[in-house]
């Protein structure tokens, strides 16, 4: 798994980042996913937080996508632009 992922919903907008918990990945490996929505000109609006073990996040990637989720560049965070 890469570093980080985002997935979003083509109607809804809504989003998930899926990123590496640093303080697990080389013993058990642990995925935080955040959940949101970006905004216009704002901050974006963040929903949950939760933290899946590694094989629970790659189900749910793959869930996503065949739900019609579509992998996106960063939505929020350091590496977007304002």
């Amino acid at each position: 798994m890469a570093r980080e992922g985002w997935l979003q919903a083509p109607t809804s907008g809504d989003t998930k980042r899926f990123r590496r918990d640093p303080n697990s990945w080389s013993i058990d490996p642990w995925v935080w996913v955040d959940s949101g929505r970006p905004l216009a000109d704002q901050p974006a609006l963040l929903k949950t937080r939760q933290r899946l073990h590694h094989a629970a996040a790659k189900t749910l990637w793959r869930t996503l996508l065949q739900q019609g989720w579509r992998p996106v560049e960063p939505q929020w965070g350091e590496d977007v632009d304002p």
